[in-house]
C-alpha cells in the first residue's frame, strides 16, 4: 500500500519542509498529493509546482480548505505532515484530526501544555495517529542503546548526561544576514521558552526514546544574550528520574563554535553508552574495567531493531534526513496496518503522549527558573 499524504507550510526557502518531505517520501511508501504551503500564493504555487503536484487545484490556499476539501475526495490524503512555527500547530492539527486524516507534526507539540492535553484527548477519542519528529530519536545506534539498556547491558542505570549547544543565535546576531529562525525569538510565536522548547525537549525525548526513563523532577536554570531578549537562549537542568537515578541537561544556542553538538552519555552499574549527533552512526559502549567498545551501525554484532532501521552497508554514514526517514517510515508502517485491519510488525516513534511529556517538562522548567531555581514536578 501507498499512502497519500500533504504538507502545511515549509515552502521553498525554508528548511524543515523538504526534510519533511524527503523523509516521507524515503522508503515508497507514501506519496506527496496536496499542500498549502505559504500563505503568499505566489510561493505556495511555486512549491506545489516544485514538488510534483500538478493538480494546482490540490494546492491550497487555506488549510481548513485543504482539510475539507480532501476529507470529501475518494483519492484524498490520509495524513497530513505539519511544519509551521509553533503558534499554529494546534489549530492546524485540531481541524485536520477533526476531518479524519491523521497527523505527523513538527516539535514541540503545541505552544503551551492546555493545548497539547487537548490534541492528546481528540486523538484518543477519535482514534487518530499522531507522531512528532524528535529526530535524533531515530538514528540506528539509538535504537542499539535501548535494545542494550533494555536487556541489562549496562546494568541498572545511575547517570544520565545530555547536551545539545547551537551557536544560531550568538551567530545572528552578530551578523548582516537576518537568519530564517529569528521568528523563534518572539514570544507570540514560541511561547513561554525559547532554548528549552526548541532543543531542550530534542533531549528529554532522546532520554525517553533512549533509556525508558521518565523525568519526574527538575531543577532549571534560564539565561538569555543577548540580555534583552524576553526569552531563553541557554538552559541548564538538573533531572531527577525517581529510584535514585539523576541527570544533567544543558542545552544552548548562544554556544559559538557548535552546531548541532546533541550528545548522550548513560552510566550504569554495569558500564556506559556514549552517543555523539557529528558521528552518529557510532555507538561508544564501556563495560567497567574493560577497554571502550565502537559500535559501528548495521554491522552483524548490532540488534535486529537497529539493523532494520539502517540503509546502507556499514562504514557509509547515514545522518538527519535518513533519521526524518525513519521517523516516517514507522508512522506509515503503523498507518498502513491501521488501514488494513492487522497490527503492524513493530514501529517506533514519538507519539502525541510523548509530545505531551514534552510540554510538562518545558512548564516545569519555566516554572523552576521563575520561582528562583527551585525543585518542580513534571
Amino acid at each position: 500500500m501507498e499512502l497519500r499524504f500533504g504538507i502545511v507550510g515549509g515552502a521553498l526557502g525554508s528548511f524543515i519542509g523538504n526534510v519533511h518531505r524527503q523523509g516521507a517520501l524515503m522508503d515508497d511508501m507514501a506519496v506527496l498529493k496536496c499542500g498549502c504551503f505559504s500563505r503568499n500564493q505566489e510561493k505556495n504555487l511555486a512549491t506545489g509546482r516544485k514538488w510534483h503536484i500538478y493538480d494546482e487545484d490540490r494546492i491550497y490556499k487555506d488549510y481548513r480548505e485543504m482539510a475539507e476539501c480532501e476529507s470529501k475526495r475518494e483519492d484524498g490524503i490520509q495524513f497530513v505532515a505539519i511544519t509551521t512555527p509553533n503558534v499554529s500547530h494546534y489549530e492546524i492539527a485540531k481541524c485536520f484530526m477533526e476531518h479524519g486524516i491523521h497527523v505527523m507534526c513538527d516539535k514541540p507539540l503545541a505552544f503551551n501544555l492546555e493545548q497539547g492535553m487537548e490534541l492528546e484527548r481528540i486523538a484518543k477519542e477519535r482514534n487518530m495517529l499522531f507522531g512528532l519528529t524528535y529526530t535524533y530519536t531515530a538514528y540506528g545506534v539509538i535504537r542499539q542503546a535501548r535494545e542494550m539498556i533494555k536487556n541489562g547491558e549496562i546494568g541498572d542505570i545511575l547517570h544520565v548526561v545530555t547536551e545539545y549547544p547551537q551557536d544560531w543565535v550568538i551567530s545572528a546576531f552578530n551578523s548582516e544576514n537576518s537568519d530564517q529562525a529569528m521568528w523563534r525569538l518572539d514570544p507570540e510565536i514560541s511561547g513561554e521558552s525559547l532554548c528549552t522548547a526548541d532543543i531542550g525537549t530534542h533531549l528529554e525525548q532522546l532520554i525517553v526514546q533512549m533509556t525508558g526513563l521518565e523525568i519526574k523532577r527538575v531543577l532549571a536554570r534560564f539565561d538569555t544574550y543577548p540580555r534583552d531578549l524576553l526569552l531563553e537562549t541557554n538552559t541548564t537542568v538538573m533531572l531527577d528520574f525517581g529510584d535514585q537515578i539523576t541527570g544533567t541537561l544543558w542545552a544552548s544556542q548562544i554556544a559559538a563554535g557548535y552546531e548541532c553538538g546533541v550528545k548522550i552519555r548513560v552510566f550504569g552499574t554495569k558500564g556506559s553508552l556514549e552517543w555523539c549527533h557529528e558521528n552518529p552512526g557510532i555507538l561508544k559502549y564501556t563495560r567497567v574495567n574493560q577497554p571502550t567498545q565502537i559500535m559501528s551501525a548495521n554491522r552483524d554484532y548490532m540488534y535486529p531493531e537497529s539493523r532494520r532501521i539502517s540503509r546502507i552497508a556499514a562504514g557509509h554514514p547515514e545522518g538527519y534526513f535518513e533519521a526524518f526517514g525513519n521517523l516516517y517510515h514507522a508512522f506509515c508502517e503503523h498507518l498502513i496496518a491501521r488501514l488494513e485491519e492487522r497490527e503492524p510488525e513493530t514501529y517506533t516513534y514519538p507519539t502525541v503522549e510523548d509530545g505531551v511529556k514534552g510540554l510538562r517538562f518545558v512548564k516545569a522548567c519555566v516554572e523552576s527558573n521563575g520561582n528562583g531555581n527551585v525543585w518542580v514536578e513534571v
